[in-house]
């Protein structure tokens, strides 16, 4: 990276004085800045050249000081240098670099007034070649080059402040060779520019977050569906999958239509950007998809999450960073309705399964604290994403549908082109519902951890008569009588949960208990002799035990693979092995990792261990095969490698394309990847 800070022409010893106290680097813009300011307009001129990389561009920002300031901070991509900041006046104001964190801080001679208007403009270029120096290192969130470039206001392409909060209106004037067309929000027209170059101009006038865009060769696909135009600018291999995209998006938004209200939008452009930026991300009007997320057929999962953001970021934005779930969150329990809406209760429930866990995998962090996590990364998935989706998932069940719906509408239509926050949200729901819900977004937004149940009960026997909650004509042989508490270890908790006594009577009775604190009285009675309690059999509320416990140790150990961190991998995987010695998975995860560090021996022992577990979940049969079988060839014994891949074929398990891949190494033996020699030098 570069390092230090570079300093404009013109500089007060005053100036200086007060950026030499600039705060330890490595906090966020927001956490720097020592006063708020209020962003109104970007006006944006910007040249790309693909053929180079090259991005040049000046941004005039407009802003309102909170307080009389002294500077500004701003986030700007470390691959950009600014060359010059101006004021109002034209006059060349100080700044200072913090390459750590990505942040431009801006200082001033004299203190700009409280709620004045003020204006800076800066002047930068830089390269956008590749994932170094983005905002999350390694991931291209700001690219200019073929066949495609895309600036993502993820990418900070621009001097941004206070990400993911401040609302603002854009005015763009993109410049590129001619041929090439720009896609971006707000009303744009094309005007030729000279030296063979054509300037694409956008004003977007609605407060929000307008600061993306794309540059792309093609020209779109078209299709109307659901009464929604769409423009689709796919390429390649998932050219062929435009119309089935398009059909989803006009579904997508009717439906959310439905649910949230008004959609914010008249029309829907999806991009095709490339493998090594995000697979997916949205802004107004238009939905960034990588070929990766594509692939060879309808991801609506993906697509519905993203199509989302129209309502939950661009109608309704969060009021402050510790408000980002309202963002993530809201858009990944939409995407939740939707595969219920799509596929029925059934997959809603293995849906909220999958987030359970990974909601449970970052478990330390509290919702509100989400912020202090790097976008896009498993964790700050795990927490905001899927934790804040599961809030509202619990949230549904609590209140019930009706109050639950009705809320979400109210809530879009309330803070429309507005932020809003958490409390706002709770007293919509609480207004719909009629019920108090502090304790309840305390300890699911502000809190972390999540409790195990544990029932302990006795049975009583009751004589004719005396049942106190069966009518009398059904009295004529008695009753059950189960008195008991449900236990956990949180004593803040409070929630509602069901539990369902199985008894020798055909249907189960159902109950729902307030639980609150760490241990609470139930009594039930039933017709038949109980066999079994079960707390929350329904899986209503985000809790531990053994068989979650699993999942999360894996799950751990999956991201500490993924990472490198194949110790702390082996670490999680054998907690896992700890409470259940026969989890197929945890032994298919450990084979993974010995095979990735070469430990062919060792591979080979866990992924027979896994063919020998509970076979849960199903593919860890057909995978552990197919695995052993490229383990076999490598070490040149081409005979027990055909017999695995034939035992592959034989399961009929095609989760992955595991039968295309078994088939493939049926005809040609696997060949490892050469690693790269070491030098010696």
């Amino acid at each position: 990276m570069r390092s230090g800070f570079w300093n404009c022409v013109r500089a007060s010893a005053a100036a200086l004085a007060a950026l030499a106290l600039a705060v330890a680097p490595g906090l966020r813009a927001q956490d720097r800045a020592p006063r708020r300011i209020q962003v109104e307009k970007y006006v944006i001129q910007a040249e790309l050249d693909p053929a180079t990389h090259k991005l040049r561009a000046r941004a005039q920002v407009q802003f309102i000081p909170g307080e009389d300031v002294l500077n500004a901070t701003f986030e700007l991509n470390n691959n950009l240098s600014p060359s010059k900041i101006t004021d109002a006046a034209g006059q060349t104001v100080v700044a200072q670099r913090y390459q750590q964190d990505g942040t431009l801080r801006v200082g001033f001679d004299r203190p700009l007034p409280k709620e004045r208007p003020a204006t800076l403009t800066f002047e930068y270029d830089g390269t956008l070649a590749g994932g170094e120096n983005q905002p999350v290192e390694g991931l291209k969130l700001a690219y200019v080059g073929d066949p495609v470039s895309y600036l993502l206001y993820a990418g900070r392409w621009f001097p941004v402040s206070t990400y993911q909060v401040d609302r603002f209106t854009a005015q763009l004037d993109i410049t590129v060779p001619q041929g090439l067309r720009v896609i971006a929000p707000g009303r744009g027209e094309m005007k030729p520019a000279p030296a063979g170059k054509a300037t694409w101009s956008f004003v977007y006038d609605r407060p929000g977050f307008p600061g993306s865009f794309a540059v792309v060769r093609e020209q779109p696909q078209r299709f109307t569906e659901s009464g929604l135009p769409v423009e689709v600018y796919f390429r390649g291999p998932e050219e062929s999958q435009a119309q089935a995209y398009a059909e989803a998006a006009g579904k997508i938004v009717s439906f959310y239509a439905s649910k949230f209200g008004p959609a914010p939008l008249t029309s829907m452009a999806l991009v095709e950007i490339d493998a090594g930026s995000v697979n997916g991300y949205s802004a107004p009007g238009i939905t960034f998809l990588s070929p990766r997320a594509i692939g060879n057929k309808l991801n609506y999962r993906l697509l519905s999450h993203e199509l989302a953001h129209q309502w939950w970021r661009g109608m309704v934005s969060p009021a402050s960073r510790a408000d980002l779930w309202l963002d993530e969150g809201l858009a990944g329990y939409s995407e939740m309705l939707y595969v219920e809406e799509l596929a029925g209760k059934a997959a809603l429930e293995d849906v909220a399964r999958d987030n359970e866990i990974a909601a449970l995998t970052n478990d330390s962090v509290p919702v509100i604290r989400g912020a202090s996590l790097e976008e896009f990364t498993p964790e700050y998935t795990s927490v905001v994403s899927k934790k804040g989706a599961m809030v509202m998932h619990m949230l549904r069940w609590v209140i019930g549908d009706e109050a639950f719906f009705n809320g979400l509408k109210q809530y879009a239509a309330a803070f429309a082109g507005k932020p809003a926050g958490t409390d706002d949200l709770r007293k919509i729901f609480e207004k719909t519902s009629g019920m108090n819900l502090e304790g309840f977004f305390i300890q699911w937004i502000e809190s972390s951890g999540a409790p195990e149940f544990k029932a302990d009960y006795t049975v009583f026997r009751v004589a004719p008569g005396k049942c106190q909650t069966l009518p009398p004509n059904k009295q004529k042989e008695g009753c059950f009588r189960i008195a008991g508490k449900i236990k956990q270890d949180m004593d803040t908790f409070r929630m509602p949960v069901e539990i369902r006594i199985d008894s020798d009577a055909p249907e189960p009775e159902i109950r729902r208990v307030d639980v609150a604190g760490t241990a609470s009285d139930f009594s039930v009675e039933t017709f038949g002799r109980p066999r079994k309690v079960t707390v929350d059999p329904e899986n209503r509320v985000l809790k531990y035990n053994d068989k979650v416990r699993i999942q999360v140790a894996i799950n751990r150990g999956q991201q500490s693979a993924d990472a490198g961190e194949y110790e702390d991998a082996l670490k999680e995987y054998q907690r896992a092995l700890d409470i259940n010695r026969n989890s197929s998975l945890a032994h298919f995860r450990i084979g993974e990792v010995f095979l990735a560090q070469a430990n062919y021996q060792s591979a080979a022992n866990a992924f027979r261990e896994a063919l020998n577990g509970d076979q849960e979940p199903r593919w860890t049969e057909v995978w552990a095969h197919i695995n052993l079988g490229k383990i076999f060839d490598i070490t040149g014994q081409r005979e027990r490698a055909v017999n695995e891949y034939n035992q592959a074929v034989r399961t009929r398990d095609n989760t992955q394309e595991a039968q295309a891949e078994a088939q493939k190494y049926l005809k040609e033996p696997y060949r490892r990847e050469r690693r790269p020699e070491v030098s010696e030098k």
